[in-house]
């Protein structure tokens, strides 16, 4: 429900402010009590329900943007072991939240909100100082982890809201958001610190520091005259103007500094902007901004008018405009990627393969043309082919879970119910889903299928599997004594 933000829960999450100077240094008490691990662990379980949530976007043309930029900025920050993973949400309100483990979700929204690269990478390095700053952890020390639990629930509880039309379900729902909340608002002094760290790690990647008061002043005069339209950002990480003229303090300090925003940045706010409102609406704005010359990139509004004629399967007209973008931008594998999607959205299969293939003798790194070309020469039955190159890729990477879900599909076109499974099962099991993956390896000893090296790597597989959960059942056991 639209009155229910999913992202409620997750934000209470990166707990918005808790670092007074009266309080002691819980820093080595945090990871004595709370280690990386276990803070991964709880990570990863809240992990997959945002997976399993329709708003949870796995485009990883844009997944691969945000952990781009996300990384440029955890390497210019302070020294940190911490793993990352950045992701999208699929939601039109202007939110970011951080997660134990270094999850860190960003609302669509918040990238068209945007107006400069470095606007949303002030954001980004916002929240990578709640992680660093072991903000999560200091509240879970603090709270003697009694919250663990219940936030988990709570963030299953609202991503059923957004599907339940029971207004009695999202009111009890929204009494435990507000109880959690309550029980935090202690902490949110952690809101200037994670400015602090964060303004000196934009200022240190390269971005211009301005843009974090800019972002930051223009929520909130936005919203200074109507306090129910406020940005989910804002209800989630409080504004002050103490807060925002301590960031415009720090960056009158420094030399001014133009900074020119990346192409990839200006293709993937057209992309969301292309699939945000309808077909027709899509290629009307495009055609106006380009006609009015309304734009902040010329190549960007063309990518977006050709994602929105892609939408209305106006496909020739989709071809035309795809030369004019080619003309206007050079190579690019963004580009390579809605080519070969035009050509197989029009029936061309040929031309897109083609295509795949070429752009990929150029990008062969470039993860969403590896994906959507295995996928591609699935769908032309070519599963031999795609099984391939999976396969070449798994040589170099063993952690990516969507190479194990397509090697999984190659093997269920080819009758490979085995293989199938036990591929599957990898899959789960880099997701950080062990009970799923014992079950997928469990239809595997099931299958009837695979020769006597196989089926008995898929008992090797089980035993490790069934060990390793229950160690970690043991610890759970452990650790509540």
């Amino acid at each position: 429900m639209k009155s229910i933000n999913l992202l409620f829960a997750f934000a209470l999450l990166a707990i918005p402010g808790a670092f007074g100077q009266g309080l002691p240094d819980l820093g080595d008490v945090s990871q004595t009590e709370l280690s990386p691990l276990q803070e991964r662990s709880l990570g990863l379980g809240i992990m997959r329900e945002i997976r399993a949530d329709r708003s949870y976007s796995d485009d990883v043309e844009i997944a691969d943007y945000l952990n781009t930029l996300g990384y440029r900025l955890v390497s210019a920050g302070a020294a940190s072991r911490q793993e990352f993973e950045f992701f999208l949400i699929l939601d039109p309100q202007v939110n970011a939240f951080a997660l134990p483990g270094g999850f860190i979700g960003v609302n669509s929204g918040l990238i068209l909100a945007a107006q400069s690269e470095s606007e949303l990478a002030s954001v980004l390095s916002h929240e990578i100082a709640h992680v660093t700053q072991h903000h999560i952890a200091r509240m879970l020390v603090a709270q003697k982890q009694a919250m663990i639990t219940s936030l988990a629930g709570l963030a299953i509880a609202i991503l059923a809201s957004r599907v339940s039309s029971q207004m009695s379900e999202a009111a009890l729902v929204a009494s435990q958001a507000a109880s959690v909340q309550s029980s935090l608002n202690f902490t949110r002094d952690n809101e200037r610190e994670a400015d602090r760290v964060g303004f000196q790690t934009l200022e240190q990647a390269g971005f211009d520091p301005q843009a974090m008061p800019l972002f930051f002043e223009r929520l909130q005069h936005a919203t200074r005259f109507y306090e129910t339209a406020a940005p989910s950002y804002l209800r989630t990480h409080p504004l002050t103007y103490e807060r925002i003229a301590d960031m415009q303090n720090r960056a009158q300090n420094l030399p001014y500094r133009q900074v020119p925003d990346g192409l990839e940045f200006q293709l993937i706010r057209a992309k969301l902007k292309a699939a945000q409102d309808s077909p027709q609406d899509s290629v009307a704005f495009f055609e106006e901004s380009l006609k009015e010359r309304k734009y902040l990139s010329e190549a960007a509004s063309r990518y977006g008018l050709v994602a929105a004629l892609i939408r209305a399967k106006a496909y020739a007209r989709a071809k035309q405009e795809l030369q004019t973008l080619r003309n206007t931008v050079g190579p690019s594998p963004i580009i390579d990627r809605l080519a070969a999607q035009l050509y197989e959205a029009a029936g061309d299969i040929a031309m897109a393969l083609q295509t795949y293939r070429k752009a990929l003798t150029t990008y062969p790194g470039y993860r969403a043309l590896i994906y959507d070309y295995a996928d591609a020469l699935v769908r032309s039955r070519q599963p031999e082919e795609a099984l391939k190159l999976v396969e070449s890729r798994l040589q170099y990477t063993l952690s990516d879970y969507r190479l194990y879900q397509l090697q999984a599909k190659c093997y269920a076109a080819l009758n490979k119910s085995l293989q199938q499974h036990r591929a599957l099962a990898e899959a789960n099991y880099r997701l950080g889903n062990i009970p799923a993956a014992i079950e997928q390896l469990v239809l595997a000893q099931k299958s009837g299928d695979g020769d006597f090296y196989q089926q008995s790597s898929v008992d090797a597989r089980l035993r490790e599997l069934r060990a390793a959960e229950n160690e970690t059942r043991k610890e759970g056991r452990d650790k509540k004594r």
